[in-house]
């Protein structure tokens, strides 16, 4: 008998073809996923966390990979549920990790999966059974994916902490607003998803790539700390060149330039100004109106001044009718738009950046690829256990309404 498997997450199909006929064995209705982009044929076990993990696993799943997400009963803090587009793409299952048997699932799921993730502390994971050493024992040649803030080693591995505590201490935090007095944060996307995620999932890809050659897996150690210090490389020369004041509001980037900074206009609402090149500086005090009283782009003495006179005139009209005068011009001005209006950006629009479904308003998988198109599923972030059963039985885990009925597992 010929095994002639096609799997796909809205529809799983095993075919066998026998006396030349084909026999649909099993078949579930039940999305579970995707299964586009260039990730399709990737198995990833997700332990549930918040934040840059399960962003992480937005990400690969966005780009294909076939992922299970294995929560506690319950789910986990700020889960949302289907408006809760960082667990979109996968399917979710519930299952004990207090008890014996659940940890054996896990490690019967990793058997044949090529990624694992996990946001817990450091020994967390260890003291479960399902640590590095211990999936290791089943699959080689998995890749480990661990996320955390502090980074599994060092004096606050084992601490509390959140975005804003580990961008802190990177000397990220201390240079961002524009604001001399104190620094602002934005939200938790530098450390979290800029140094987090981000970084765990390009340590995943590496790894993965060079377990196909070495046939042995590793374990990532995605750290925000690690991840935002890397991003701020540019910085960090710029500090050792010696052409960088460890300031707000003081360097060419961070609004210190006028010609680089946020301007309001006259309804409340903002210009955001990068007119750094000379040409376009040039093309923006031509459109702005102020080419003949404007002073020299890099007459520092004079940048009060200058600072002044574009901030006077943008309050002389609307962001509207700002956006109409620079809009598609070298000038590299643009308005600052809320998520609700971005979506309706032309540009934006063109490119299909956001879509909206199952009611709430999400942005499309990034990046773009040429002939492996990555594409959303048609189904939305599932409650914590809503898809135990089918999840598990279409991963190749035996007696599953056995687990369930013994607790083990729960379906909701």
């Amino acid at each position: 008998m010929e095994l002639l498997t096609y799997q796909t997450r809205q529809d799983f199909h095993t075919l066998y073809k026998r006396d030349s006929k084909t026999v649909i064995i099993n078949r579930m209705t039940v999305e579970l996923g995707q299964g586009t982009g260039p990730l399709k044929g990737v198995k990833v076990v997700e332990i549930a966390g918040i934040g840059p993990g399960p962003h992480a696993c937005m990400i690969l799943a966005d780009l294909g990979a076939d992922i299970i997400r294995v929560e506690r009963p319950g789910g986990q803090m700020l889960a949302g549920g289907a408006k809760n587009i960082l667990n979109r793409g996968r399917p979710s299952v519930a299952l004990n990790l207090k008890d014996p048997e659940a940890i054996a699932t896990i490690r019967e799921l990793v058997r044949d999966a090529d990624v694992l993730v996990e946001g817990m502390r450091p020994g967390v994971a260890e003291r479960l059974g399902i640590g590095p050493d211990d999936v290791a024992e089943v699959n080689p040649r998995l890749v480990y994916g661990r996320m955390t803030g502090w980074g599994q080693h060092g004096p606050l591995a084992h601490a509390a902490g959140h975005d804003m505590n580990y961008v802190a201490i990177t000397g990220a935090l201390f240079g961002l607003g524009q604001d001399k007095a104190k620094p602002h944060f934005p939200t938790n996307l530098l450390g979290d998803f800029g140094g987090g995620s981000t970084y765990l999932v390009i340590g995943i890809l590496a790894a993965l790539l060079e377990a196909r050659i070495s046939g042995q897996g590793q374990v990532v150690d995605a750290a925000i700390v690690d991840g935002t210090a890397h991003l701020n490389a540019m910085t960090a020369a710029f500090v050792g060149a010696g052409t960088f004041k460890e300031e707000r509001a003081a360097n060419l980037l961070d609004g210190g330039a006028p010609f680089y900074d946020l301007y309001e206009t006259s309804d409340g609402r903002h210009m955001s100004v990068g007119a750094l090149e000379p040409q376009f500086w040039a093309t923006f005090i031509k459109l702005l109106g102020v080419e003949d009283v404007v002073p020299g782009q890099y007459d520092l003495d004079r940048y009060d001044e200058m600072r002044q006179l574009f901030a006077d005139t943008f309050r002389t009209r609307t962001q509207a009718e700002w956006v109409e005068v620079f809009e598609g011009s070298d000038a590299c001005v643009a308005g600052i738009l809320p998520m609700s209006e971005a979506a309706e950006h032309p540009h934006l629009k063109a490119r299909g950046v956001f879509v909206t479904k199952d009611d709430t308003l999400q942005p499309t998988p990034a990046p773009r690829f040429s002939r492996t198109e990555a594409t959303l599923g048609s189904a939305p972030a599932p409650e914590a256990g809503s898809q135990t059963r089918e999840a598990l039985t279409a991963w190749g885990i035996a007696d599953v309404d056995g687990l369930i009925a013994r607790g083990v597992a729960v379906q909701v």
